[in-house]
């Protein structure tokens, strides 16, 4: 028995070694395998070193190659293998990476692995993304974004005009200031030249004065009035600057004196001019009436709207009295007529500024409120006309009231006919070139100026553009409410002549002519500056209407019924010229 044991042991000794040898070989084939499997879906490598005699350093290397991944580069190298996936490829899922992946299982027999078919997988996951230089330099199409129209911008409108207009500033402030002061000299040195400077403070500058005073008073009352009792104040102007106008021609030329008879005339001459234009506008009246009661209705959810009217009619009164001592200083000054003109001519300038800076401040409150439904502060919209839009205002103070002036006489004589067809030839053109200068720059610019902040003619041509996207040029060419409104500051004139001139003739008649025409003038000129609220009232209902007829802030049935009759020549109006006749076009 004990013999048999021994070989029994030596027997069962060489089994095991035998076995550890077969699962040692299975080990191999198994990481050769795995490997196969792992890299199925990828070529071949154009060269394989074969397989070195396996020692006892490479069981220890090859249980370590065990643990790396199928793509791992030492893993590679080690199995000669030449090809790295590029680094822009997807990483596989993490299901697909564990069905190619197959680490040996120690002492289990695997049979060696037969090539078969990569499994079907989603064409997203072999998809490759693309790398960060083609996102780059692939062309990407955007829609083009309409640009954004600021509310608030702060940059200056029309510069060189700003500046203009600045630089003329400081020129008057300081010919006024050396006209006071030659007259403060004039005063104090005896002659000539005191003698008239005295008679000039006592029997000159208290009517001027009280014609300032007076003119200030009828604006605010014509201002209210025309707020309050719109359709009877259309008439009232309409006619009342009729008879003033001509009651003050009449009362001059009862003087009997050349000066006196040559003012009167002009007067009576203009109001024969006016009453023609008042019975020619009547079949407007009713529509001009429905448009002012309209554009009038946000003014009562402002209370301060009217703050910049008194605050500039107020300025206007101290500059209005400093420039009436200059024009006595100027007696005692060198051209004495040239230096007068050129006061005059800088004193309109200014009013009219003023007048465009109250216009551009109403303008933009009831604009936002009409567009928006904004409830502006008032001394923001003051203050920004007074600095933003300033250039704009003197610009358009400067041009406006010539260009229409020069269309009104270009439209006078269209009317007219003739047998000379040169000269109504010549009429027309005239009409067709003020025409295409009205469209660069015109009165309805400033509600866009206050608005958006644009410059003078751009505002012009954007607003007209406007009208004519929908058909309302014919209307806002035939609007009322600017002639209503100038005619407006004539009743203050004419009011101002009446009673400088009966005042005048009995204390120093020899100043009657003069006073007149220079009350008429200061009269006209500060009533303008309170009628700007409701003109810019109804410049912003026409302007804001025409870019938003939606709005419920609008009565469409206003402005469109007008429309639909003056298309279908229903409507009662006259007809303003604008092109060339038949019988004049060759």
């Amino acid at each position: 028995m004990g013999a048999v044991e021994p070989v029994v042991e030596e027997e069962n000794g060489e089994k095991e070694t035998k076995i550890r040898e077969e699962e040692e070989r299975d080990v191999e084939k198994g990481e050769m395998g795995s490997q196969q499997r792992g890299f199925q879906t990828q070529p071949p490598p154009p060269y394989q070193q074969p397989p070195l005699p396996a020692t006892g350093s490479d069981n220890f290397n090859m249980s370590r190659m065990q643990r790396l991944s199928a793509t791992n580069p030492l893993r590679l190298v080690m199995n000669a293998g030449t090809r790295v996936p590029p680094p822009y490829h997807h990483a596989p899922p993490p299901a697909a990476h564990h069905q190619h992946r197959s680490f040996p299982i120690p002492f289990q027999h695997r049979p060696s692995p037969s090539p078969s078919p990569p499994p079907p997988q989603p064409p997203s996951q072999h998809r490759p993304s693309p790398a960060p230089s083609q996102t780059r330099s692939t062309p990407t199409t955007t829609p083009q974004q309409p640009s954004v129209i600021t509310l608030n911008s702060r940059s200056y409108t029309n510069k060189f005009s700003l500046f203009i207009f600045l630089l003329h500033m400081v020129a008057a402030i300081g010919l006024v200031g050396f006209l006071l002061f030659k007259g403060v000299q004039g005063i104090l040195e005896a002659g000539e030249a005191q003698r008239k400077e005295k008679r000039l403070l006592k029997y000159f500058l208290p009517q001027v004065e009280a014609a300032a005073l007076l003119s200030i008073t009828l604006a605010f009352i014509w201002q209210k009035a025309m707020r309050v009792w719109p359709t009877f104040m259309i008439h009232f102007i309409l006619w009342g600057s009729f008879i003033l106008t001509l009651s003050a021609g009449i009362l001059l030329i009862c003087f009997q004196k050349p000066a006196t008879d040559g003012v009167g005339v002009v007067f009576i001459m203009f109001a024969i001019g006016n009453g023609l234009y008042s019975c020619w506008v009547t079949p407007r009246i009713k529509f001009c009436t429905k448009i002012l009661i309209k554009a009038l209705e946000p003014v009562t959810k402002f209370r301060d709207l009217n703050r910049p009217t008194y605050i500039t009619l107020f300025v206007g009164f101290l500059w209005m009295s400093m420039w009436i001592l200059a024009v006595i200083g100027a007696i005692n000054f060198y051209f004495p007529p040239l230096i007068i003109i050129l006061l005059v001519l800088s004193m309109a300038w200014i009013t009219e500024v003023m007048r465009n800076v109250v216009n551009l401040t109403v303008s933009r409150v009831i604009a936002l409120y009409y567009l928006r439904g904004m409830q502006s502060s008032t001394q923001f919209c003051f203050q920004r006309a007074l600095s933003v839009n300033l250039g704009s205002a003197s610009l358009g103070s400067l041009f406006v009231p010539a260009i229409e002036a020069l269309r009104i006489v270009a439209r006078g004589l269209n009317l007219l006919e003739g047998e000379d067809e040169f000269m109504f030839c010549c009429a027309h053109c005239g009409l067709k070139i003020m025409d295409s200068i009205f469209k660069r720059g015109n009165g309805w610019a400033y509600v866009q100026i206050a608005t958006y902040g644009k410059s003078f003619v751009k505002a012009s041509q954007d607003t007209w553009e406007l009208f004519e996207k929908r058909e309302m040029e014919t209307i806002v060419d035939s609007d009322m409410t600017s002639a209503i409104c100038f005619l407006t500051g004539v009743c203050s004139g004419s009011i101002c002549v009446i009673v400088v001139a009966a005042w005048t003739a009995t204390v120093y008649p020899n100043f009657i002519a003069t006073l007149s025409l220079l009350s008429a003038y200061i009269g006209y000129l500060l009533t303008r500056i309170a009628m700007a609220l409701p003109h810019a009232c109804v410049s912003s209902y026409y302007v804001c209407y025409a870019e938003n007829p939606d709005n419920r802030c609008f009565d469409k049935s206003i402005i469109q019924d007008r429309l639909n009759l003056m298309k279908s020549d229903r409507d009662v109006i006259v007809p303003t010229p604008r092109s060339v006749p038949a019988r004049f076009a060759r």
